[in-house]
């Protein structure tokens, strides 16, 4: 087959070092050139990024930054498309800015006559109505539109977009393939994830405030379970949290169960921050809650060494079973089969839980500490149960995640 090549400039939450939408990235670059490869078609993506240096050295491609406008511009001019996507990139819950801005990345592209793509987004939640004619107008002029989920689907309905436009398709990162290597693990003698160098101080200021409290929980294990040899091995628990609730209520009631499940029995909880230094904190002030548990036989970790998306992927699927509040941390399990339970603190966690048959165990507002303790130890009980019961569907999304990127290889191929 002869190959073209063609240039696709994409938009989205990308340079910012949070390992989620690093993650969605990752996932689309790696779909391009494999459906490119199949479409015959040779796919440049030039991706706007907060760090266009950064994101060139990881990921090997053309960037140039996303607050730029004339950057940006000439970017679009030259290439032959424009990607918007993915992760949750028109909602106003964050900032009232977020919404024009990626509307106005599109409406670039659009004045410019270059076919507009929207990849696998998470829309909404919109809560301020005068966005609703601007994405109407934009999106209209899409040549494409895919989103991760049926709700935002209906949300662009009730704001005037056909749904015979709009095709649901799951998350791209359910199609992320683990590293070449992946049996290889890096120690924790690191203390800083790669991923967030802007957070060295303030991680080292964390650990220092609250080491009396669980110093050694704290340095008795770096280890997964899929690495410990022996008869002993602890199950692993995968932990991403993050601040949500002003008075910290969520992750107070995970203190407990956490508290109440390895007093019932030995686990490693190992803690995976998503997003430094935020979710770090968040993970210490979950650890110096429960305090001492090596005396049970427990033990606590922390995950430091991410230098690029599939790392923290990869620590994902050497667990036994994964709490997560985070989206991408569920979305790692889903692909990875690792039983998961989600706590909701926005309504994408709920969308996506119910994609795979499944509900949270508790939200932001309301998770008890008893109900979380016994679902953890029923996921440890019979991870096969949990396996079979959303095999299918796993399997299902699997293999869709690839589809936006073969719409966008097919049409350039047939573009010419």
């Amino acid at each position: 087959m002869v190959s073209t090549s063609k240039t696709i400039v994409i938009s989205g939450y990308y340079g910012f070092k949070n390992s989620g939408d690093e993650a969605v990235l990752k996932s689309i670059l790696t779909a391009l050139e494999q459906e490119g490869k199949a479409a015959g078609v040779n796919i440049n993506p030039v991706v706007l990024s907060i760090d266009p240096e950064w994101t060139s050295a990881v990921y090997g491609v053309k960037s140039v930054h996303r607050m730029k406008l004339g950057e940006v511009r000439q970017a679009i001019k030259e290439s032959d498309g424009l990607i918007s996507g993915g992760g949750s990139l028109l909602q106003d819950a964050t900032s009232p800015k977020t919404i024009p801005y990626y509307l106005g990345v599109l409406k670039i592209a659009q004045w410019l006559g270059k076919p507009t793509f929207i990849y696998a987004q998470g829309v909404g939640p919109v809560n301020r109505k005068l966005f609703y004619p601007m994405i109407r107008s934009i999106f209209r002029k899409c040549t494409y539109i895919s989103v991760r989920d049926m709700q935002s689907g209906e949300l662009l309905q009730s704001m005037g977009i056909s749904g015979e436009a709009i095709h649901v398709v799951p998350d791209p990162v359910m199609g992320l393939p683990l590293p070449e290597g992946e049996g290889v693990h890096q120690s924790d003698s690191n203390p800083v994830l790669t991923l967030e160098e802007n957070g060295v101080a303030s991680v080292s200021s964390i650990e220092e405030e609250h080491r009396e409290s669980f110093e050694e929980p704290f340095v008795q294990s770096s280890l997964s379970n899929r690495e410990m040899e022996g008869e002993g091995s602890l199950p692993v628990i995968g932990i991403s949290v993050r601040y949500w609730h002003p008075e910290r209520k969520e992750l107070k009631a995970v203190v407990e169960g956490l508290k109440a499940l390895a007093a019932q029995r030995p686990v490693h909880l190992r803690f995976l921050p998503f997003y430094q230094p935020e979710d770090l904190e968040a993970s210490q002030f979950i650890a110096s809650g429960i305090g001492d548990i090596s005396k049970n036989g427990s033990n606590i970790s922390f995950y430091r060494d991410e230098k690029q998306p599939q790392d923290m992927l990869r620590e994902v699927s050497r667990c036994d079973m994964i709490l997560g509040m985070r989206l991408h941390s569920l979305i790692y399990a889903a692909n990875q089969r690792v039983p998961l339970l989600g706590i909701s603190y926005d309504p994408k966690i709920n969308h996506f839980l119910k994609r795979l048959g499944s509900e949270p165990v508790g939200s932001s507002e309301s998770l008890d500490a008893d109900t979380l303790k016994d679902q953890m130890l029923k996921l440890l009980d019979d991870a096969a149960a949990w396996k079979a019961e959303h095999g299918e569907q796993i399997a299902v999304l699997k293999q869709q995640a690839a589809l936006p990127a073969r719409h966008i290889a097919q049409y350039l191929r047939h573009r010419g």
